[in-house]
């Protein structure tokens, strides 16, 4: 039977460009900066993250090509592997509504080193796609996948798509589908899932995306996040998962915790506001990888407001700052 993700915290990485400074560097299609990918990859296995999440939302999946996704890939798989982190867990997105290229981009992905494939809910007929439709979509991705899979429901980025508890119970059960990645804020459905008693847990693993409520997620039994305040802070976001996920947690670890997640949800603001452009400004302001605005179009020039914006976040960044540096010694 088909195994679900290790409990803990992944990251969806971005997808890094070449910088302007490059010989490389187009303003309209700059190239994959695999150097730079790798580097950043290697920085948050060292910091104790659990896994990588390429080419999701945040690796913005619907602007890569289907040549640029397995260079990306193979070469994070083999870079890891070269570097001591051989069977390092990889989880590779996809973002079509077509059963047959979602599944062969999963084949495409599993070939180049991924473990798992993140599949976006289909949402462009949102508006009329039932839920049972859902169920027999992610079925027949799940049946023709060779790689097991985990549902991926991101309301914000597939035209508001309902995907129900009941539909994710259904879906649990089949064997190729082995967890799923919430990405919005309502706890209770959160709750729903991962405390369902008809739902196999110890093969299914319901991810939260959003470390801003990562430490209640993890109390009614989600198995982590896939977080992206933790590609810039990762040592924080694991030492949050850990102080959330201990069997026993007496009242000094409870008060660590709560600080922690405070800290963490008001950096998290950064990212809610806005987005991959805010993640791969802080990685570049904040862990010197890549450019500040070194997105694809139509996304464009970093975090609007610039310097003037960024000053706003100055004050949660240096708390972070020093919550980053105890988490990294107490490793």
């Amino acid at each position: 039977m088909a195994t679900s993700p290790p409990h803990g915290i992944f990251v969806p990485v971005p997808t890094f460009f070449a910088r302007r400074h490059h010989p490389t560097y187009d303003s309209v299609l700059p190239p994959l900066d695999t150097k730079t990918q790798l580097e950043h990859s290697l920085f948050l296995a060292k910091a104790g993250v659990r896994g990588l999440v390429l080419l999701g939302s945040t690796g913005e999946a619907v602007h890569i090509t289907r040549p640029e996704r397995t260079t990306l890939i193979k070469s994070v798989r083999q870079g890891l592997a070269s570097n001591g982190y051989r069977d390092f867990p990889l989880i590779a997105g996809t973002a079509t509504n077509s059963i047959d290229e979602t599944v062969e981009l999963l084949e495409e992905s599993a070939d180049a080193g991924a473990d798992w494939g993140l599949v976006l809910a289909p949402g462009y007929f949102s508006a009329t796609a039932s839920q049972e439709g859902l169920v027999q979509w992610y079925t027949a991705v799940a049946d023709r996948s060779c790689i097991p899979i985990l549902v991926y429901h991101y309301p914000g980025v597939s035209n508001n798509v309902a995907l129900s508890p009941s539909t994710v119970r259904i879906l649990a059960a089949h064997p190729n589908i082995v967890g799923a990645k919430f990405s919005h804020g309502d706890v209770s459905v959160h709750a729903q899932v991962a405390l369902d008693p008809a739902i196999d847990h110890e093969n299914f693993a319901l991810f939260t995306g959003l470390g801003q409520h990562l430490f209640p997620a993890v109390q009614v039994g989600c198995a982590g996040a896939i977080d992206g305040l933790a590609g810039f802070f990762p040592a924080s976001v694991v030492r949050l998962y850990n102080l959330s996920s201990a069997e026993r947690m007496g009242k000094e670890e409870r008060e660590e915790a709560r600080r922690l997640q405070w800290a963490v949800s008001c950096a998290e603001e950064l990212v809610v506001k806005w987005g991959v452009v805010g993640i791969k400004e802080a990685i570049s302001r904040v862990c010197g990888f890549g450019d500040q605005d070194g997105t694809r179009l139509p996304l464009m020039g970093g975090i609007p407001g610039g310097d003037a914006e960024w000053k706003q976040w100055e004050g949660v960044m240096e708390v972070m700052r020093r919550v980053e540096e105890d988490a990294l010694e107490r490793r």
